[in-house]
Parts: structure tokens; sequence; C-alpha cells
């Protein structure tokens, strides 16, 4: 009578954790790796990895959604109702920075202490020397000619 018992209760046990398995089973996305890239970017990324991109959080209005950075990306933690029931979802929620790239006097932006702070200075300081090269080779040859 005690064998019996022990087999019933395991069988029983089987039977629990098989089920759990098929029912609480999902597919197990990830979000790709799109932080510090513009919306347009990750929301290409994001459909190339079979997902589908949702803006969840919004911070500044000065870019338009597809110039806007993203700050982090996670997988959507709950299914959707299809008829026949739940299924997986495939959504990545992204929360976006819209501030300018850089913040300076007066205008909200990305800190100097940020890597995208510091690359939007750096492209600055680059942009701004080449600027002063030509001027100078503009008033070089005006001066000669």
């Amino acid at each position: 009578m005690n064998m019996l018992n022990i087999v019933a209760g395991a069988m029983a046990a089987a039977v629990v954790a098989g089920t759990g398995m098929c029912l609480g089973a999902g597919i197990a996305n990830a979000a790709p790796e799109v932080v510090d890239r513009t919306y347009n970017d990750a929301k290409r990324m994001i459909q190339q990895a079979g997902g589908t991109a949702v803006i969840a959080t919004r911070t500044g209005a000065g870019l338009e959604d597809g110039k806007c950075l993203v700050m982090n990306a996670w997988d959507a933690g709950y299914q959707r109702i299809v008829r026949g029931g739940m299924r997986a979802n495939n959504e990545v929620l992204l929360a976006l920075n819209c501030n300018g790239v850089l913040a300076g006097p007066g205008s909200s932006g990305n800190s100097l202490a940020s890597p995208v702070g510091r690359e939007a200075k750096l492209k600055a300081e680059q942009e701004a020397a080449k600027r002063a090269a030509q001027q100078r080779q503009a008033q070089a040859a005006a001066s000669a000619g």
C-alpha cells in the first residue's frame, strides 16, 4: 500500500510538471542591443530580429521620434490575448531621450559625461575646426588674388 502511494504521487507530480511546461512555456526573446542608437536604427534592428518596437517612455520634445536616442530597451512582460488564448509577445519596449544632442546654456540635451554627449562634443569641435580651416583658405585665396 505504501509503495502504491509513492508511485501514484510520483506520477501525479510528473503530470503536473509536464502540464506546467506545456502551458507555461513561451518563446524566449531577448531585446537586441539598441541602447545609444537612434529610434529609427533601433526599430530596424528589432524588426530584423522578429520583434516590434514600442515606445514606452519619452523624455523631452526637442527631436522627432526617429532621431531620439534609445536610453533603455526591454522585452514586454505581458502576453497578448488573441482568439484561441494567449500568445507570446514579441514587443520590445523602448525608453527614448528626445532632448537635443548636447546640453548647453538654456537648452536641454545630453551631458558631456555621457558617451553620447562626448561623441556629440567631439563631432561639433571637428566641424568647427573644418569650418575655420575653410575660412582661412578662402581668406588666403582672396588676399592672393
